[in-house]
């Protein structure tokens, strides 16, 4: 019997290269071939993919990087990348083509199309991306990781949800100790470039509560390496020993132990904080171009298990008034931490490759 070779094409970002890594792991363990299709950046990013995967490196560029020269030889560059991918799928003739995302999602993409061969696309965040949005429709589905998810009329959407960490698949669902009269654990990240603001509110949203909530907490901080030093200094001033580093190490536990997290909305953040069922305070990056961040907490929001605070609303006041709502009141608290399960979608791996394996069975290219 013929090995079946999938090809997934991703860019140099955790958000389109995680959930690249878990499907090519589901698909090798179903015996197929696969190859990962990126760019020298994304290369930089495939440490954690199987030595199994095939990495091919093609040529893409961005629009947003570089100076006048480098954005006029973009098409080049991208248009050398479509030519070698569409000579090497005109070769293999691979059963399918996933594009995750990112630039380096372009060449294979397009060569996809114009060999004819069965593709769809994942999308993490609840709006499209760029690239895929060029895509949408000429493809047979739009895997979404969000739901509902802003696609094109005509693109066929499927919500997949987001694949998550196998760590955090075993804390599925952990059983949610309420607040009460014993020490809390509060829970703060916000990556790499959003974690700024968190380190500028979160401790003086902490002074602000009643002495008696202070002093039952436990929090984890991570915040940027210039601003570690501050944050620690703020809550040494309030009198209470926390955690605050660049990285916070164990995630699954710390999310299974934590009463409350205030994070950015991350399309894998959220995906995460779901599947354990945790209530949550989103603050959504005011940055993001397409503003998906807002689009990805909409879900657990309107189920009830979270609470939107965009960076506009977020005061220390207000971060205060609802970091007390939560945890003074454990019935909402626990509410919220099982609405945040009604929304979650553990198997969101499986499903993805349900979608691989039907169209490889059933090919429905587009045009």
């Amino acid at each position: 019997m013929t090995q079946l070779h999938l090809i997934i094409a991703a860019g140099g970002t955790g958000g389109h290269m995680f959930p690249a890594q878990a499907l090519s792991e589901a698909m090798l363990r179903k015996g197929w071939r696969v190859t990962l299709s990126t760019d020298a950046r994304g290369a930089r990013y495939v440490g954690g993919f199987s030595h199994a995967v095939e990495i091919r490196e093609v040529s893409s560029a961005t629009f947003t990087r570089g100076g006048v020269l480098a954005k006029l030889a973009v098409p080049l560059r991208i248009f050398t990348g479509v030519m070698a991918a569409t000579f090497a799928m005109m070769r293999e003739r691979p059963d399918v083509v996933v594009g995750f995302g990112g630039y380096p999602t372009i060449p294979a993409m397009a060569a996809a199309r114009l060999t004819g061969r069965p593709r769809m696309l994942h999308e993490q965040n609840g709006v499209l991306g760029r690239v895929n949005r060029v895509f949408a429709k000429h493809v047979a589905h739009v895997a979404c990781g969000t739901w509902p998810t802003d696609v094109p009329l005509g693109a066929d959407a499927v919500h997949t949800g987001n694949p998550v960490r196998a760590a955090i698949v075993e804390r599925a669902g952990a059983p949610y100790t309420p607040p009460g009269d014993w020490p809390m654990s509060l829970l703060v990240f916000g990556g790499s470039q959003g974690a700024r603001i968190l380190s500028d509110v979160v401790p003086a949203a902490v002074a602000l509560l009643p002495e008696a909530l202070r002093d039952q907490l436990r929090i984890a901080q991570q915040a940027r390496e210039e601003d570690v030093e501050r944050v620690r200094a703020a809550y040494d001033a309030l009198g209470m020993r926390v955690e605050v580093a660049t990285f916070l190490h164990d995630m699954p536990r710390r999310l299974s132990e934590a009463q409350l997290v205030i994070c950015r909305s991350g399309a894998s953040s959220v995906a995460d904080i779901n599947v354990v069922g945790r209530p949550a305070i989103y603050v959504p990056y005011a940055m993001a171009v397409r503003d998906e961040q807002t689009a990805n907490a909409r879900g657990p929001v309107e189920a009830g298990a979270a609470i939107l605070m965009p960076e506009t609303q977020l005061t220390p006041e207000a971060l205060a008034d609802a970091v007390t709502r939560i945890l003074t009141e454990p019935e909402t608290a626990t509410k919220m931490s099982i609405a945040a399960l009604s929304v979650a979608v553990p198997d969101a791996t499986e499903r993805l490759v349900e979608l691989v394996e039907d169209l490889a069975n059933n090919p429905a290219p587009k045009g």
